[in-house]
């Protein structure tokens, strides 16, 4: 880490927060701590000025008292997403089976896997090669396995009926909506990580529509989606025999949809 004089800093913050970034003063205090030396440090500061995310300069975020690696490309885990997190802490009962799709830095699944009561299985799967890459270093001394693959495709034939927890934080965001993101994800984050289709709920409407022949009785599917989704996803999950119910945290400006498998729809399907 180089020394930096105090005026050195002064311009440093001042410069971040021409840029646009409001907390300019603790970022410029991680770029300091990430740097080797004061080139380094100035390059940081550049590229960060210029709109790269922090997350990418740094080769970290910070989710849920964990610091998840992330790497060029791969969807930076945001704050919001930490309801997901709670809603299905809320569902889930102790020796849980618990897969993550649309893993992408396997963020959840980490702090999932501190967070329940001594889950029998945990998986993740995400269809990006640079995902599934960033998540397996995130999950290598968990020994969790990451399937690279389409939503359910790439798991194991054994495991339909016998999850528990099904969480994914999907891409929403509806394809005409993309310009109005920042410039950040925008510019830095693989499109597939944010475009959700037409109206924002084409993957998660594949995702619904497969959920029920991999829950089990009881089980529960956890998305994320915005505010203005709730009800066409809720006619989605009903539709498919699930039992939604929406999630709310004004504090995080964060929405998700918890989906209950009933006993019902796996009688349903044993008839045909």
């Amino acid at each position: 880490m180089p020394a930096v004089s105090a005026a050195a800093r002064a311009a440093m913050v001042d410069r971040l927060r021409r840029a646009g970034c409001v907390w300019a003063e603790d970022e410029a205090r991680l770029l300091v701590a990430a740097a080797t030396d004061s080139r380094t440090l100035a390059e940081l500061v550049a590229r960060r000025a210029a709109g790269e995310p922090l997350e990418y300069l740094l080769g970290w975020a910070e989710f849920g008292g964990e610091r998840i690696a992330v790497e060029p490309g791969v969807f930076v885990p945001r704050a919001r997403t930490a309801l997901l997190v709670e809603a299905a802490a809320a569902v889930t009962g102790p020796g849980a089976a618990v897969v993550e799709l649309c893993c992408g830095s396997g963020a959840l699944t980490r702090v999932l896997a501190r967070r329940l009561d001594a889950p029998r299985l945990l998986a993740a799967v995400d269809l990006d090669p640079a995902a599934v890459a960033c998540a397996r270093r995130n999950l290598a001394d968990l020994a969790v396995p990451v399937f690279a693959g389409d939503l359910f495709a790439p798991l194991p034939v054994a495991w339909r009926g016998r999850l528990d927890l099904v969480v994914a934080n999907a891409p929403y965001v509806p394809t005409a909506a993309l310009p109005l993101l920042p410039s950040e994800s925008r510019r830095y984050e693989a499109p597939m990580a944010l475009d959700g289709g037409p109206d924002g709920l084409a993957l998660l409407r594949r995702l619904a529509v497969d959920a029920p022949e991999w829950l089990a009785p009881g089980g529960h599917l956890v998305v994320e989606v915005g505010a203005a989704q709730v009800d066409a996803l809720a006619a989605v999950l009903t539709g498919v025999g699930l039992v939604p119910t929406m999630v709310r945290d004004d504090d995080l400006d964060g929405t998700a949809m918890t989906a209950r498998r009933p006993d019902a729809v796996a009688a349903r399907r044993d008839e045909n």
